[in-house]
């Protein structure tokens, strides 16, 4: 038996498409997010999203310099006088994951302020780049030049400032116990912000069981994101487990059995904890 498949909307075809281009668009996949979880998320306010970027972009000054002098120059425009930037409540809410919303309101979490800082920045011509600091994602600039004492990190979460060496070590122990290590600074591209936006909007909704909804859609587009095999089968359990928990007993079993079929090879006694599951969905079937 196979599994439904997920809905497929014009929103989230573009979506896959956009996620698998040459380049994808950052503001673009993640304001498409934003007409999943948003029906009154249009063509036109895609279009006004977007506006908003290259504004803010021009307001920049032309080249300003080095590294330092960007990342100063993007954080006196949107942290100083834009007031972008984030507080502890904004973990708490779905808008501060929505892109459109972050830029309405000039609050969210720190990634999406990072995906704003990225997207005004490279707009004006500036080398950034997003970095996932664990626990913390924050901007880079002049990651791609041959002296790293040039490279600069930003943190737009708290309204811009920089960063040194010695604050980057403290916010990765803080997070998890562990020095920084030089792979944590690496460029973030854009699929694999996107991914990460979405695991936020997961985490978010996972302690809110009366927004399953949420849950279900943001697996169904991590589905739609270019990665590997093993990721995606992962991703169909944890969307069997919500079609569960929905009550789409049928079309929850039949994944989970495929679930089950894609982990059999590897692992026979995990396939059967799965196969039971599914026995267990289909005996609350009417």
């Amino acid at each position: 038996m196979h599994p439904r498949p997920a809905p497929t909307t014009r929103w989230r075809r573009a979506f896959a498409a956009e996620a698998r281009a040459e380049r994808p668009d950052l503001a673009r996949l993640c304001l498409l997010i934003g007409a999943e979880a948003d029906p009154a998320l249009d063509d036109p306010g895609i279009t006004a999203a977007r506006r908003t970027l290259d504004r803010l972009a021009a307001l920049l000054p032309t080249g300003p310099g080095c590294p330092r002098a960007w990342a100063a120059a993007v954080g006196e425009l949107l942290g100083a006088r834009c007031g972008f930037r984030g507080r502890p409540g904004d973990y708490q809410r779905l808008e501060s994951s929505l892109l459109h919303q972050v830029l309405r309101r000039g609050r969210g979490l720190p990634i999406l302020l990072s995906v704003v800082w990225i997207e005004v920045a490279r707009r004006a011509g500036a080398p950034v780049h997003g970095v996932a600091l664990p626990g913390h994602f924050v901007v880079g600039f002049g990651f791609g030049f041959p002296d790293v004492e040039e490279r600069v990190l930003a943190d737009p979460f708290g309204g811009g400032r920089l960063l040194s060496r010695t604050d980057a070590q403290l916010l990765v122990a803080g997070a998890t116990g562990a020095p920084l290590d030089a792979a944590m600074l690496r460029p973030v591209g854009a699929v694999d912000i996107v991914r990460r936006v979405l695991n936020n909007i997961r985490a978010w909704a996972a302690t809110r069981p009366e927004r399953s909804d949420v849950a279900l859609w943001a697996v169904e587009l991590s589905l739609l994101l270019p990665g590997h095999a093993d990721h995606a089968d992962r991703l169909h359990h944890d969307r069997a487990q919500l079609l569960v928990q929905r009550g789409d007993f049928r079309a929850g079993a039949a994944e989970l059995d495929a679930y089950a079929e894609a982990l059999a090879g590897s692992d026979e006694a995990g396939a059967e904890r799965v196969r039971r599951q599914a026995r267990a969905a289909r005996a609350r079937m009417n």
